[in-house]
């Protein structure tokens, strides 16, 4: 189990340059109604073993920040963070998963629980895969390695609703079966339904 202990704080930049006073003096906000604008937020995480965090909110409501709070906190030999998985151009993606040693078995088990089956897709560059496809291939890349803790920005925000809602279905099969937590943010609450997300922090 996972504990996380936050407490964000939304304070307003510390120089107030010439456009930002004209701003304020236009709409009439002084510098005190800025100050007590900031707010606190203290938030306690859990993530178990095979479990699921979704943090969903609009653009601008600091989904990225609590993320990477979390992301901070997280014991660094067992954290990884999707979105900074590399996409190889000078190999395959099957013979990119897992460490070398591994059998094709192994390497096609993390391909299928991450939802990349299709041979054409494993047998081409990384890099030269779909959006969605990269996606698929970081989640397996992160099955098949020794990290227990996953967090993901942004997950599924680039994708169109079909792929992303298969892509949650494919990340709660995944969570379940290798015992790994995911702590992943959104701004889509589409797929909360398909990822049967553990806990859900809407901001």
């Amino acid at each position: 189990m996972y504990r996380f202990d936050v407490c964000l704080r939304y304070d307003p930049p510390e120089a107030c340059g010439v456009r930002a006073a004209e701003l304020m003096a236009a709409f009439g906000i002084s510098r005190t109604q800025l100050t007590k604008q900031a707010r606190r937020r203290p938030l306690r995480v859990e993530v178990g073993a095979g479990q699921i965090v979704c943090i969903v909110g609009a653009g601008g409501a600091g989904k990225t920040r609590l993320l990477r709070s979390l992301y901070e906190q997280a014991p660094a030999n067992e954290r990884l963070l999707l979105e900074t998985i590399a996409l190889e151009k000078d190999a395959s993606a099957i013979d990119c998963i897992g460490q070398a040693s591994d059998t094709l078995e192994n390497a096609l088990q993390a391909m299928h629980r991450a939802g990349l089956s299709d041979v054409f897709c494993m047998l081409r560059a990384p890099n030269k895969l779909s959006t969605g496809e990269q996606a698929r291939y970081r989640l397996a890349k992160a099955l098949s390695s020794e990290r227990r803790l996953i967090f993901a920005d942004e997950f599924t925000s680039s994708l169109d609703r079909v792929t992303a809602l298969a892509a949650a279905f494919h990340l709660r099969k995944a969570a379940t079966r290798s015992g790994k937590s995911f702590i992943i943010a959104s701004c889509h609450e589409d797929i909360i339904a398909q990822l049967r997300a553990d806990t859900v922090i809407r901001l």
